[in-house]
């Protein structure tokens, strides 16, 4: 008989929470670099419009490398277990992230230095891929029973967590050495620094034991030899469903984080059309403010797995989603004409949304697959909606906001919220189901 082995409740929160901390950590932290660095250390065209656009493509690379690194991860961590890909998936992405940190620049290797600053971003996205995924699977496979969504919130308060400490590092290097510092050479100590991060989630991942669920699999004989393309042969259904699901959370996320950064800090001035196109509010105040959403996000985050577990996913999330497409169409009130204290409230109440619906997937994706392909089905539905809600949505955003306005970027959040709706209807509750069970489609 196979001996039971229990993980330690507070190693399995810390394990989880500290991946898709770096994650969100390194994300904010090289779309800032990109912003304010790397289209004069890293690129040469001669033209500053074009350093600035290359510069701001790399950031699509891990967008559409991550699918790839889902599947990937989600092949092994299938295969050989969670606990193994989880640390692999750590070291890939915390290895890529340092080493951009200690990269020459163009002046010193020329070509090579965007060449292996894609290939690093490139390296951020694979382990990005499979690093969500790992985290979910870790927090509510090894979850008391009833708690799974409360558990699943901890890999998601990476988020709220990766957001205040990359805002912070930018702020904090930048109030030191001052902006022509943190240009030159000041912006490689946020990368360098991640390594603090890798090494203590290393060192509790390796602690951890298999999942018991997972073990009970591999005991009867039930994994797959090709998970990912189990997933899409026999859980095709759960596999759109889930990607339909998570992907008004992405929006909502990159409207919240990405446009309304850009809309408030921009000079208020008239598109064409004659729609504001920013507010004029100054960059540090933005920040500031952002931070503090970013605590808001965090608090509302833990209780969604509270009332997850209560309530349901599916009941709690149609609750929440309709929710958010009446914040997108109040969205002109706060925006519209906007002072900081507007945008504040904005970002409270988009924050406090974005906890609500962020929170549960952690529990509601892996729940929707059948152990021997979780990690594969998960990770993909979660990968794939970046891609749909990830990628376009910031630019989207300000390009329907210069020929419609503010209402038109509502609009746009609601219709992808109604589709969420539509999604989670179709969808089963699976807050009473054991793991090891398989929901029929």
């Amino acid at each position: 008989m196979m001996t039971t082995l229990r993980n330690d409740p507070r190693k399995v929160a810390i394990a989880s929470m500290v991946g898709t901390a770096i994650e969100f950590f390194d994300y904010y932290i090289y779309a800032a670099a990109a912003v304010l660095v790397f289209n004069t250390q890293f690129f040469h065209s001669g033209d500053p419009l074009s350093n600035e656009l290359l510069s701001l493509s790399t950031l699509a690379l891990a967008f559409f490398a991550r699918p790839i690194g889902s599947a990937l991860f989600g092949h092994f961590g299938d295969k050989i277990g969670r606990k193994k890909t989880l640390v692999a998936s750590l070291l890939l992405m915390g290895g890529s992230t340092v080493t951009i940190g200690l990269l020459p620049n163009y002046e010193s290797i020329g070509i090579w230095a965007p060449i292996l600053l894609c290939l690093c971003r490139i390296g951020q996205g694979l382990g990005l891929g499979g690093e969500w995924g790992g985290a979910a699977l870790v927090a509510t496979e090894n979850a008391p029973d009833g708690k799974r969504a409360w558990y699943g919130t901890f890999p998601q308060l990476g988020a709220p967590i990766g957001l205040f400490l990359a805002n912070s590092a930018f702020f904090t290097v930048s109030y030191l050495w001052g902006h022509q510092g943190l240009v030159e050479w000041a912006w490689r100590i946020p990368f360098i620094s991640s390594i603090v991060m890798v090494v203590i989630g290393l060192y509790v991942r390796l602690s951890l034991h298999e999942s018991q669920v997972f073990r009970d699999t591999e005991q009867q004989g039930k994994l797959q030899k090709a998970p990912v393309s189990t997933v899409f042969t026999q859980h095709l259904k759960p596999l759109i469903l889930g990607t339909l699901i998570m992907t008004a959370t992405y929006v909502l996320f990159y409207i919240m984080t990405a446009f309304a950064q850009v809309y408030s800090r921009s000079p208020a001035k008239l598109s064409d059309a004659g729609h504001p196109m920013g507010l004029g509010i100054e960059p540090n105040v933005f920040t500031g403010l952002l931070l503090l959403s970013a605590i808001v996000f965090g608090i509302f985050t833990s209780i969604s797995g509270i009332y997850a577990d209560k309530m349901g996913r599916r009941k709690f999330l149609l609750y929440v989603t309709f929710a958010m497409i009446v914040f997108g169409l109040c969205m002109p009130m706060f925006l519209s004409n906007g002072t900081p204290w507007t945008v504040f409230a904005f970002l409270v109440v988009g924050m406090a949304l974005m906890g609500f619906t962020f929170g549960p997937m952690a529990a509601l994706l892996p729940e929707l697959f059948p152990t021997e392909v979780r990690y594969s089905g998960s990770s993909l539905a979660y990968n794939f909606a970046s891609i749909v809600g990830a990628t376009v949505a910031a630019t989207f955003a300000v390009q329907i906001n210069a020929n419609y306005g503010i209402l038109g970027v509502g609009i746009y959040l609601a219709v992808n919220s109604a589709l969420t709706l539509v999604a989670l209807w179709l969808s089963k509750e699976t807050k009473d189901m054991a793991l090891d069970e398989v929901l029929a489609y």
